[in-house]
């Protein structure tokens, strides 16, 4: 069986979030470097749509930009619009937007 290219990506996130679980405690975590700890809470925000991925299964967008908005809640990071400028769109935004506003 030969990989998606959706597979393949995936698998880089997912491989990620397990090299970089030990940050993820909270006295570690206080002490990483901005970049190391910015990247364990995004490999870990899209580690569950990535193994999906690779189980060929369906993942809740919606629930997984929700993940990048949580993330990027507690590391004041941009990650959600930074992926709408990625794709080009105000998609992911808008995600957030309406997901918080069902949610109240």
């Amino acid at each position: 069986m030969v990989a998606t290219q959706e597979q393949l990506l995936a698998f880089a996130v997912y491989e990620i979030r397990l090299l970089l679980a030990h940050h993820l405690g909270s006295d570690e975590i206080n002490d990483s470097d901005p970049a190391i700890r910015a990247a364990t809470h995004l490999a870990y925000a899209l580690h569950n749509p990535a193994l999906a991925v690779l189980r060929g299964a369906p993942f809740d967008p919606v629930a997984a930009a929700s993940a990048l908005e949580a993330a990027d809640r507690v590391l004041a990071t941009n990650f959600s619009e930074r992926l709408s400028g990625a794709t080009g769109s105000d998609v992911a935004c808008k995600m957030f937007r309406e997901a918080g506003s069902q949610a109240s």
